[in-house]
C-alpha cells in the first residue's frame, strides 16, 4: 500500500546521484525536508566518474567523465572554498594548449580550472555526507497523484509530496507520464551527445607538456587531458574524448573505439606515441546537451511536485551549472511545500 505523503510532511525524493541531485538534497535538508537521495550507480557521482588504476607512480585516480569545473557564482564559491581547505579541491590550469588536429598550434587562456585529489567524483561524495542515501537503486516511474486523491507522486508505488529527478532529459523523459514530459521537458526536443573515453597509461611520459587541449579538425577526438597533471602526481596518463560522431557508432562496443584513438592522439600531439602499457574504454551515451537551457535553470510542474535539474539548466553544460539548477530548484520547491528554510 502507498506511503500517505501527509504522514511525513515535506517527504521529497531525489532521484539522481550527480552533482545536481545531490546538492539538490543537501539543500532541501538544509530546509527541514525529509529527503531521500537514490541512484542506480553502485556509487553516487552521475557524470563526474573516476576510476582508479594502477600506474608507475602507484595507485592513481582518472577522471573518466567530466573534466574539471571553473567558478563564478558566490554560494558555489563557498563550496568549493570549504573543498580547497580541506585538501579535496585545487586548482589546476587557466591554460589549455590548442590542435588543430595535425598538432599544437597555440594555447588559450581561460578561466581557473580546478581538479580533485581524489578525482571529481570525490567532491559528490563529499557533498553528499549526512544525506539519506540509498544505491544501487533503480526506479523505473514517477506518476502524479490528482490533488482530489491526496496529492503528491507516486514513485514506483511510494508516495511523497515532491521528486526531483536530476538527470539527462531522456532519462527522465523514460520515467514520466508523456504529459509531464511534455510540460517540464517539450517532449524529446532536447538532443544529447554521446562520447567516449578512453584513458591509457604509460610508463613514462612520451607526449609534450600539456595540461589539457582543445581538439579542432580530428573526426576523432575533440579533448585531451593529462591526468597525471590534473591530479598532481604527475603520472603518465592521458583521458581522450572522442567526438560525438565518431562516439555514435561504438557505443555497442566501446573498446573498438581504443585502438582509433590512440593512432589519433599522436596526430593531436604532433608527436608519435609509444604503445601503452594499458587502455581503457568508458562509454557515455548521454555525455552532454547538445544545447542548454539559457533560463530558467530547473523546470516544475505547477502543483510542485516534480521538478528536473541537471547541468542543462543554464547558459552553458557545467558543473557548476548542474549545482546551481539542484541548488535552486531546492529553494523553489521547499517554498512551495511551506517548508521553514
Amino acid at each position: 500500500m502507498p506511503v500517505s505523503a501527509a504522514d511525513a510532511p515535506g517527504r521529497v525524493l531525489v532521484v539522481g546521484g550527480g552533482i545536481s541531485g545531490v546538492a539538490c538534497a543537501r539543500a532541501l535538508q538544509g530546509s527541514g525536508a525529509d529527503v531521500r537521495l537514490v541512484d542506480r550507480g553502485r556509487r553516487l557521482g552521475g557524470r563526474m566518474a573516476a576510476r582508479t588504476v594502477d600506474t608507475v607512480v602507484g595507485r592513481h585516480v582518472v577522471d573518466t567523465g567530466a573534466s574539471y569545473f571553473t567558478v563564478r557564482d558566490e554560494g558555489f564559491t563557498a563550496v568549493v572554498s570549504d573543498w580547497q581547505e580541506r585538501g579535496l579541491a585545487r586548482e589546476w590550469t587557466d591554460t589549455f594548449h590548442l590542435s588543430d588536429g595535425d598538432g599544437l598550434v597555440g594555447t588559450k587562456v581561460g578561466p581557473v580550472r580546478w581538479a580533485a585529489a581524489g578525482g571529481l567524483r570525490s567532491l559528490v561524495e563529499d557533498l553528499a555526507e549526512g544525506l539519506d542515501v540509498e544505491h544501487p537503486r533503480e526506479v523505473t516511474e514517477v506518476v502524479p497523484v490528482d490533488a482530489a486523491e491526496g496529492g503528491g507522486v507516486l514513485v514506483d508505488g511510494e508516495r511523497y509530496d515532491g521528486v526531483v529527478l536530476a538527470m539527462p532529459d531522456p532519462q527522465a523523459v523514460d520515467l514520466l507520464p508523456s504529459g509531464v514530459a511534455e510540460q517540464l521537458l517539450h517532449g524529446s526536443d532536447w538532443d544529447w551527445r554521446p562520447s567516449i573515453a578512453v584513458y591509457a597509461a604509460w610508463t613514462e611520459r612520451c607526449w609534450p607538456e600539456v595540461d589539457g587541449v582543445f581538439v579542432d579538425g580530428s573526426a576523432v577526438v575533440d579533448w585531451v587531458a593529462d591526468d597525471g597533471r590534473r591530479r598532481g602526481d604527475d603520472a603518465p596518463v592521458l583521458v581522450a574524448h572522442t567526438t560525438p560522431v565518431f562516439a555514435a557508432s561504438r557505443l555497442d562496443d566501446p573498446g573498438s573505439a581504443v585502438p582509433h584513438v590512440l593512432d589519433e592522439l599522436g596526430r593531436v600531439l604532433g608527436r608519435a606515441l609509444v604503445e601503452p602499457e594499458w587502455a581503457r574504454a568508458h562509454r557515455w551515451s548521454l555525455a552532454s546537451p547538445s544545447r542548454s537551457r539559457p533560463a530558467p535553470d530547473f523546470a516544475l510542474t505547477a502543483d510542485g511536485t516534480v521538478g528536473v535539474c541537471g547541468d542543462a539548466w543554464g547558459e552553458r553544460s557545467r558543473v557548476e551549472a548542474a549545482w546551481l539548477s539542484g541548488t535552486r530548484l531546492a529553494q523553489e520547491l521547499a517554498g512551495r511545500l511551506g517548508l521553514p528554510g
